[in-house]
């Protein structure tokens, strides 16, 4: 944070208090959906940075183990919030915000929803077929089978559920969710 080297110790303090609320904010904001508070507090910290650091610097910055670090970068990389960029005469990996938090969130919960889509749909799916094997099974007796055509409407209201949630993603990761609600400039 070579940015800082220029300010007297009053105007740091004062810089560095109003920044530590913010990146308070976006770890328990990111808590909220499931990474944890250090890491929210790594992609806080990363946010202010003027350019691209390494582990060894957000590890002394943020006081954890460069485990714990590696671990941080990975996560953030791996939901797309940080990206790793090349730097003229540096050995190490070097990692930026990706600042674009609307990205950041049509990202983080594509990931997330997609992978959450996938699987319901085929538990639903094959439930389905379980169902349609008991309805043959038991076609004789009707209380049974209204039983199982009720799980199948259930079911298959779900799976409507699912492919509209499909789509929602498709409408993130491709952009098209900016034209029905646009950024603000």
């Amino acid at each position: 944070m070579n940015e800082l080297a220029a300010l007297t110790d009053e105007q740091r303090s004062k810089l560095l208090g109003t920044r530590r609320r913010v990146v308070e904010s976006i770890g328990k904001n990111m808590d909220l959906y499931g990474i944890t508070l250090s890491i929210g507090h790594l992609y806080g910290n990363m946010y202010f940075n003027q350019g691209p650091v390494t582990l060894d610097e957000m590890s002394e910055t943020m006081g954890m183990s460069k485990t714990s670090m590696s671990t941080g970068m990975r996560t953030l990389h791996d939901l797309k919030m940080i990206n790793k960029v090349w730097g003229k005469g540096s050995r190490k990996d070097l990692y930026e915000v990706e600042p674009d938090w609307h990205q950041n969130f049509a990202d983080f919960f594509s990931i997330k929803w997609r992978k959450a889509v996938e699987q319901n749909m085929n538990v639903m799916t094959r439930t389905l077929k379980d169902i349609a094997g008991m309805m043959e099974q038991y076609e004789s007796d009707d209380d049974f089978m209204q039983v199982l055509r009720n799980d199948k409407e259930k079911i298959e209201d779900a799976l409507s559920y699912y492919r509209w949630l499909d789509r929602l993603i498709d409408s993130f990761e491709s952009g098209e969710i900016y034209e029905l609600i646009p950024k603000e400039q």
